[in-house]
C-alpha cells in the first residue's frame, strides 16, 4: 500500500473512533508507520488530511449504500434497512460528516464545504429514488431531516436499546403508513 493509501486508512480509522481534535499528525504517522516528513509530504496539512478523509468517506458510504438499495425492490425502505445495518455495526459512531462538521465547520471553510457537498450528494440521491412523488424536493428533505435524526440518536443510544431500535425502524415505519 502506497503512503499516502496508508496515512488516509489510519486517519480514517483514527478521525471516526477519536474524532478529528483529539488525533494529532503523531497519533496518524504512529498507526501509519509513514514518517512525519512523508505524512506532511501526501497531506500538507491537517485540514488537507481531514479534507480526504471525508472526501474519501463520501465515496465509500454512498456506494455502499446505493449499492444496497440498487439489489432491492422498496428503495426507501431498503435505505433505512441499509442505515439499520449500519447502526449495528462494532464501530459505529454516527456521522462521521456531522462530527468533523460540529468539531471543525465554524473554522475550516474546507471541511464545512466537505460535508455540504455530501449531505447535498445524499440529497439528490434521495430526490432521485422519490421522483415518482407528488414533491420530490420535499420528500427528498424530509427524508434527509430522518436519516440524520435517526443516525444521531442511534449513536447516542447503547446499541440495542429501544431508541436506537426506534431510530433504525422509525423511517421504514413511516415509509409503510405513507403507502397504506
Amino acid at each position: 500500500m502506497e503512503p499516502a493509501e496508508r496515512v488516509l486508512a489510519a486517519a480514517g480509522e483514527l478521525f471516526y473512533r477519536r474524532g478529528v481534535r483529539a488525533v494529532g499528525m503523531d497519533d496518524v504517522r504512529a498507526a501509519s508507520g509513514v514518517s512525519l516528513k512523508r505524512l506532511y509530504q501526501c497531506y500538507p496539512s491537517k485540514e488537507a488530511l481531514v479534507v480526504a478523509y471525508l472526501e474519501r468517506r463520501d465515496e465509500r458510504w454512498m456506494s455502499s449504500l446505493t449499492t444496497y438499495v440498487a439489489e432491492r425492490q422498496h428503495a426507501i425502505s431498503a435505505v433505512f434497512a441499509w442505515l439499520e445495518r449500519w447502526f449495528g455495526e462494532d464501530d459505529f459512531r454516527g456521522c462521521g460528516f456531522v462530527n468533523a462538521y460540529e468539531e471543525l465547520g465554524t473554522t475550516s471553510d474546507a471541511v464545512r464545504d466537505v460535508v455540504r457537498r455530501h449531505k447535498q450528494r445524499l440529497r439528490d440521491y434521495l430526490r432521485g429514488l422519490a421522483a415518482e412523488a407528488e414533491d420530490p424536493d420535499l420528500l427528498a428533505e424530509q427524508l434527509l431531516v430522518l436519516i440524520d435524526g435517526a443516525t444521531v440518536t442511534a449513536m447516542v443510544s447503547p446499541p440495542g436499546t429501544a431508541a436506537a431500535r426506534a431510530a433504525a425502524r422509525a423511517p421504514a415505519s413511516l415509509t409503510a403508513a405513507c403507502r397504506g
